[in-house]
């Protein structure tokens, strides 16, 4: 239950943005919704004047729209009726539905009876505003669709009724094919319409006016249901069995809590009734979910319908766990440090782009980390939740760019080619490990997966290191930039595997170390820098170092003499300039302890050895181009 009671925390911390609209790209927006409110996407929009008569209406696309909402109308479907409270489909706010050939299954239940009755009563009670009471004065005229005609917002075919699909014999009739069949209504008769109301005194649309936000709640609030203790506060509060739907988004129809199955074993069998299982009050309900999907839309990263969310209760920036460094220092606005040779430098700047996040605590805020998914479409589920000190994350943090770091250089997309020394993010470690086509259902399992490694300080998982290790080794299968990036981001998985084993392994040649697999790798990248020189800069096939990559791993001696024999024309061809390479060569071959020179298959260290080789001897030929 901590995770609503954060949730229900971060609501009440952020009073101030409810009901706010916020615009995300161009055609996408937020909203922190008030309590018994939700949103829908409206077709047509009715503007009524102060005296509760008809002025205009026009039809809509995509007009994401905040609505009141009660318990019965959040989860209606099928033929249940369920009217919203103010804003709804054209089947329960015309009160002429019927005559203009809308259907109704039973004519002794109504939609529209039941609306408006619901409408009148909120009218007619002492929360109500004037906007509400004009609304209500036009719509129990009960002529809605007869002006919506007038208007030429809605068409009738020539029987006088509702056509039902858009048929191009009207065009010449009409004049043009109406706005209402663009607008993302399955059909004349199902579009959602809301409402507004021209008004000298007030400026805001109904929809986004906070006195009729209050209006409602305040209305609603003495509707709810009996009191029972709320399982998240411990208190005595209005309780709901209702629980809402569109977390992820307007089409998502899974919940996070539901107990509705009273004939299966959802609840049956330990408890009685699915309140003794959990009680949950209405507020904290509706103030949680509708945190968490303002938080979703806000900053949550969603991978196939998984949602990965962090956040602080006091709205403070928080460094995302799945980042990379070159995101982490963006998101502190921090200047990147693109000199290849300065990785300490680099880390440094990580460091104290993560300092930056610190520098304001004026106490120990919380930082709460969340991941969710759904196995059906109906229900939903906490796979991973963390709530953490902020200082405390903060250090975890830290501690994975400092250990799980290495020097990068690969292109982000197809515009961006960066370098940096720190933690590669979750997602490319994914690609690394599985390839660049990896499904996405592989890609949000894995980068579950490394969110403990990295907030419980947990082991990587060697399964995920293997898979990287092996795709390292084969760069064959891979276009450059691509085995590049795996390369690297192999290394950073490697080096922080070792340790936690105690070693210590970095970027920088280790010219003394004895281990048989980093020899090897040093070997290894000697021969291929020596052979792409031969080739100069115009040839792009790959050298034979790099073409015997997966079989050396595996047998490393025996390739090493295949290998070493085909460099012999090359050491030929440069002549005097490989002298330096051909005796590098035999220096490696000299810290060979006898026994180790075998075909021994070799450990991940070999990749670090043939990594930190060649690019000390790319480093050295930069710094002395007529070596």
């Amino acid at each position: 239950m901590s995770w609503l009671l954060q949730l229900h925390q971060t609501y009440d911390d952020n009073l101030d943005q409810v009901g706010k609209t916020v615009k995300k790209g161009e055609d996408r927006e937020y909203t922190l919704l008030p309590i018994s409110h939700t949103t829908q996407n409206a077709h047509i929009e009715v503007t009524i004047d102060e005296d509760g008569d008809f002025l205009r209406a026009k039809a809509l696309t995509k007009a994401s729209t905040v609505i009141p909402c009660t318990e019965e109308a959040a989860s209606r479907s099928g033929s249940k009726i369920a009217p919203y409270p103010l804003h709804d489909k054209l089947s329960y706010v015309a009160g002429d539905f019927v005559k203009y050939g809308g259907e109704i299954k039973n004519q002794d239940d109504v939609p529209f009876d039941t609306y408006i009755k619901n409408l009148a009563e909120w009218a007619n009670s002492p929360y109500a505003t004037e906007k509400v009471k004009c609304i209500y004065t036009y719509l129990k005229k009960g002529r809605l669709i007869e002006d919506l005609v007038s208007e030429g917002v809605l068409v009738l075919d020539k029987n006088q009724q509702l056509l039902e699909k858009w048929d191009k014999s009207y065009e010449e009739q009409i004049g043009g094919k109406p706005a209402i069949f663009s607008s993302g209504a399955t059909d004349q008769y199902s579009a959602f319409v809301r409402f507004n109301v021209f008004h000298p005194e007030s400026i805001d649309d109904v929809w986004k006016d906070k006195q009729m936000f209050d209006s409602f709640i305040a209305f609603y609030n003495e509707k709810l249901g009996e009191e029972d203790i709320c399982f998240v506060k411990g208190e005595r509060l209005p309780s709901t069995e209702r629980h809402a739907n569109k977390i992820r988004h307007a089409a998502d129809k899974a919940k996070l809590i539901s107990a509705n199955d009273n004939t299966g074993f959802t609840f049956r069998g330990r408890f009685k009734t699915s309140k003794e299982a959990v009680g949950i009050s209405y507020e904290v309900s509706q103030k949680a979910h509708n945190a968490l999907k303002w938080l979703i839309h806000r900053q949550g990263k969603t991978i196939d319908e998984r949602v990965f969310l962090v956040w602080s209760n006091d709205n403070s920036p928080v460094p995302n766990p799945d980042d990379d460094a070159v995101d982490m220092m963006r998101h502190s606005n921090r200047e990147l440090e693109r000199d290849p040779e300065t990785g300490q430098l680099f880390a440094k700047e990580v460091t104290k782009a993560i300092g930056g996040y610190r520098s304001d605590l004026k106490y120990q805020p919380e930082v709460n980390i969340l991941v969710l998914d759904s196995a059906t479409t109906g229900r939903m589920a906490v796979l991973y939740y963390r709530n953490l000190n902020k200082e405390l994350y903060l250090d975890r943090l830290e501690e994975w760019h400092q250990f799980c770091a290495w020097e990068h250089r690969y292109k982000r997309d197809e515009k961006e080619f960066i370098s940096f020394f720190g933690a590669p993010a979750t997602k490319d470690i994914a690609f690394a490990a599985y390839g660049p086509r990896a499904s996405d259902k592989v890609v949000k399992g894995l980068m579950e997966r490394m969110l403990p490694c990295i907030v419980d300080k947990r082991p990587i998982p060697k399964d995920i290191v293997k898979s990287a290790f092996h795709r390292a080794s084969n760069p064959v299968a891979m276009e450059r930039w691509e085995w590049e990036k795996t390369l690297s981001i192999t290394c950073a998985l490697i080096r922080k595997m070792f340790i936690e084993k105690k070693e210590e392994w970095g970027v920088a040649l280790d010219q003394h170390s004895k281990d048989r697999s980093y020899l090897f790798g040093r070997l290894l990248a000697v021969a291929d820098v020596l052979e792409r020189g031969a080739l100069g800069k115009d040839e792009t096939r790959a050298t034979n170092a790099i073409r015997y990559m997966n079989s050396f791993a595996k047998n490393p001696s025996r390739t090493w003499k295949t290998i070493q024999e085909s460099l012999q024309p090359y050491q030929a061809k440069l002549g005097t300039k490989s002298t330096y390479l051909s005796k590098l060569i035999d220096e490696i071959s000299d810290q060979f302890d006898i026994d180790d020179f075998n075909n021994t298959p070799l450990t991940e260290k070999y990749l670090l050895g043939f990594y930190s080789q060649r690019r000390e001897l790319y480093k050295k030929k930069e710094e002395e181009p007529n070596q």
